[in-house]
């Protein structure tokens, strides 16, 4: 009896997520910091703290976790305290990316509807106490994980592997505390990105008709602030969508069942389940590499810096050659 298909697919899936999401987030990282896209400091800031957190989730739950998993033997990754650290750190990568990408929602909403709050919210400064704040909750938030396993063997008296404990899949109090990690990622910040998003639109549509009524249809056509303003909600709008898209198979499954074959202990297990399951996380990691995919088809200037960085690449490995 072969694996089922669900595994197989995994099985590729994630060296090729892993190879694409290491190479775009390092790329998206050098290229905002370098800060030549035409950005503002403040959502530079929010950019690189995304990227560098969807960085984090690749290495901790695609190659350390599922990689590891699927092809390795059994090594010092499986000993139970290292697992459960990586389980954590995970946790905390992706609750960072997802509010992030809240936080940046919020600065542009703020940005946009909020011309007296505008000057002193979004800055830079502000932007790193947002980002230092946010790394800090979710890392707290996390750390009860770490507990929620227990090893499922010794070899020369050290533990092995990370499986969820008795308490773990029967205890009220961590199925309380799985559906408040639900309410809290991602659920409060879908609510949170859609109604900011809704409330900017309102806001768009109602200043367009007080400047169309205030220049001409030929000036309005040229109008650079109509024009910044525009770029920026494309931005918004998308990276909004692309994780509310991803997002929503993992979490509508988080709501009714908690997670189970985390570790691949079965890998022969067909149960629908536990593939709607699977399709979750795979879509949800996906979304740790798109974000560069939606700068480079959104900015300009991000696309022309990429090319500048390639051209140098292939001038340089040029002169090498000679």
């Amino acid at each position: 009896m072969g694996y089922p298909v669900i595994f197989v697919f995994e099985s590729i899936y994630y060296p090729i997520l892993a190879a694409v999401g290491i190479t775009v987030n390092l790329v998206a990282i050098v290229i905002l910091c370098r800060g030549n896209c035409g950005l503002s400091k403040c959502i530079t800031h929010y950019l690189v703290a995304m990227a560098m957190a969807d960085l984090m989730v690749v290495i901790f739950e695609v190659i350390l976790k599922r990689i590891n998993n699927i092809y390795l033997p059994i090594n010092f990754l499986f000993i139970t305290p290292v697992c459960a650290t990586i389980l954590v750190v995970k946790i905390t990568a992706l609750d960072c990316s997802v509010w992030f990408t809240v936080a940046f929602t919020f600065d542009r909403f703020v940005a946009i509807s909020c011309q007296k709050l505008r000057p002193r919210y979004c800055t830079k400064r502000t932007a790193g106490v947002v980002i230092a704040t946010l790394c800090m909750l979710a890392c707290l938030k996390s750390i009860p994980f770490y507990f929620s396993n227990e090893h499922n063997y010794v070899i020369n008296n050290i533990p092995y592997l990370c499986m969820g404990t008795a308490a773990y899949y029967t205890s009220p109090l961590w199925a309380a505390y799985e559906l408040f990690d639900s309410i809290v990622t991602p659920l409060t910040p879908v609510f949170l990105i859609l109604s900011f998003n809704a409330l900017t639109v309102k806001h768009i549509i109602k200043s367009n008709k007080i400047r169309r009524a205030l220049v001409s249809n030929s000036d309005n056509r040229n109008d650079p602030e109509s024009e910044n303003r525009k770029k920026s909600m494309v931005l918004l709008f998308t990276l909004s969508g692309n994780f509310i898209l991803l997002w929503t198979p993992y979490f509508v499954h988080s709501l009714k069942w908690q997670v189970k074959n985390y570790n691949y202990e079965d890998k022969y297990y067909t149960n629908p389940i536990y593939i709607n399951q699977q399709t979750g996380f795979i879509l949800q990691l996906l979304s740790s590499c798109t974000n560069t995919c939606i700068y480079g088809l959104t900015q300009r200037k991000f696309r022309q810096e990429l090319k500048n960085g390639v051209k140098y690449l292939v001038t340089l490995n040029g002169k090498l050659c000679q």
